[in-house]
């Protein structure tokens, strides 16, 4: 039996490996050519326009993730909030991620990709509106878990179609966009949340899900959610669509219906099944880069960035819409790098940047306390945090998604993903809940602390992380369960 699942889980590998050939005609004649009867390569305008409607829901995403940080102190004073009352609004968001990542995956197989970006749409639609309206904090909690919820559906289901629709070649190019435009909505919110009001930031929200409705109407459905539920007519019309009225799609479509008949052949795994003996090796890996990933500080930082600026004496406006700025070219930096660099290199740069960043900050919390150089402070305080952000941006933000997409073998992915996303999201909370609470006991050392955690990361990374670059899956497997 071990022989056979071994066996199933190397086909599968192969397939997902083995690139796309596009069949042509050597044949054709010129005026086929010049009539345009006849192309050489597929249509991918769709392929475009369903990835553009898509990742609408990762820049939602990231406006949901970056409202609190802009509206702290507004927020505070028109509705008179405690700090504990705000750092529950805040921190109660990624309470209903966790909720949406682990209902994401059965919602998206039960009613489609399409149909899960709709219900995320919708609970972030009915958070803004709540946010919008609300009078006191119960009406704010709402609201924001509501939105939460909506951004974890989103952080699965997009990433999921857009690897499902996307030709081959593409995929990875196309993959990377989720990543970037969450980037961009965090920034986006920052920068704009500078100029208008907390009600008006949160009106701002409806506007991607308002895109994202509209498209889904424009849009196929995954062709390999509809072959999956077995809609043979609607999975090559979908297909066809996507690739062009006049590409030829026999190939592709028997590849998709062979790779979904040799899955479905692997054993169902459940949550319990994980904690076997011959997957735990990757399990360590992909739950540690997680835990890592979001206890080094990164939700409480970024919820949290105009009033950090404030303690410290730099102008909040100024500082917010810097690190808005930044982060969007570093992410876009570190993706190009990825496939170059290596995982391994740019988690360890990305360590060491986060560790620098953090003390940077300490220190600056520390000379202001003790009014030695007061001056020097809040530059010390802005440079590091922008350092901070620039080194999570290039690579612990995106790279642990990556590393865990790779070391879990294909018949584990769906339930080990549901749990690292589970404690990926918990991790976010905790540390977005407690940040307040840790700045208000001690600011110098909430950022030694959180510089702690990443060094700790940098010894994982070294002593525990496989480099997964130019390695195929069967390589990679074999890497972790020798170390």
């Amino acid at each position: 039996m071990k022989e056979e699942i071994e066996h199933s889980e190397k086909r599968v590998h192969e397939e997902i490996r083995t690139p796309l050939i596009i069949q042509t005609n050597k044949s054709v004649k010129e005026e086929d050519v010049e009539n345009g009867c006849y192309e050489k390569k597929q249509d991918r305008c769709m392929v475009y326009l369903s990835t553009f409607v898509a990742v609408c829901g990762s820049f939602a995403f990231g406006s949901c993730a970056g409202y609190s940080s802009p509206t702290q102190s507004a927020i505070r004073e028109d509705l008179n909030l405690s700090i504990a009352e705000f750092s529950l609004f805040g921190s109660i968001l990624t309470f209903g991620a966790m909720i949406g990542a682990i209902t994401s995956g059965p919602i998206a197989d039960y009613i489609g990709r399409k149909g899960a970006m709709r219900m995320s749409s919708a609970f972030c639609v009915a958070g803004w509106l709540a946010i919008y309206f609300a009078q006191g904090a119960l009406a704010l909690d709402i609201g924001r878990l509501a939105t939460g919820y909506g951004m974890g559906v989103f952080s699965y289901v997009v990433p999921v179609f857009i690897a499902e629709i996307a030709p081959k070649d593409l995929r990875g190019a196309l993959t990377t966009i989720n990543q970037l435009m969450i980037c961009c909505g965090v920034s986006v919110a920052f920068i704009i949340g500078t100029m208008m009001t907390w009600r008006t930031l949160a009106l701002t929200g409806l506007i991607p899900c308002a895109i994202l409705l509209f498209g889904l109407f424009i849009i196929p459905e995954s062709p390999r959610w509809l072959a999956k539920i077995g809609h043979q007519k609607e999975f090559e019309l979908a297909l066809r669509k996507l690739r062009g009225k006049d590409a030829d799609i026999s190939e592709e479509a028997a590849e998709i219906k062979d790779y979904i008949e040799t899955l479905e052949k692997l054993p169902k795994v459940n949550l319990l099944d994980l904690f076997q003996r011959r997957y735990s090796s990757s399990l360590i890996v992909g739950i540690g880069l997680m835990v890592f990933q979001q206890f080094g500080g990164i939700n409480g930082i970024c919820f949290y960035t105009g009033s950090i600026f404030e303690s410290s004496g730099f102008p909040s406006d100024i500082g917010t819409i810097i690190y808005a700025i930044i982060q969007v070219p570093i992410t876009a930096l570190g993706a190009a790098l990825i496939d170059r660099a290596g995982r391994k290199p740019l988690l360890l740069v990305s360590g060491t940047g986060l560790v620098i960043g953090c003390i940077l900050t300490g220190v600056s919390f520390y000379l202001k306390g003790h009014e030695i150089a007061i001056k020097a402070a809040p530059i010390l305080a802005v440079t590091g945090i922008l350092v901070y952000i620039g080194s999570f941006s290039v690579g612990m933000g995106a790279v642990p998604w990556v590393v865990m997409s790779e070391i879990y073998p294909i018949n584990i992915k769906g339930a080990a993903g549901s749990l690292a996303t589970l404690v990926n999201w918990f991790g976010a909370w905790a540390c977005s809940y407690t940040f307040n609470f840790l700045m208000t006991w001690n600011s110098f050392g909430t950022f030694i602390l959180y510089a702690a955690v990443n060094a700790l990361s940098i010894l994982f990374v070294i002593k525990v992380v496989p480099e997964t670059k130019g390695r195929t899956l069967e390589q990679i497997q074999a890497a972790i369960n020798a170390s």
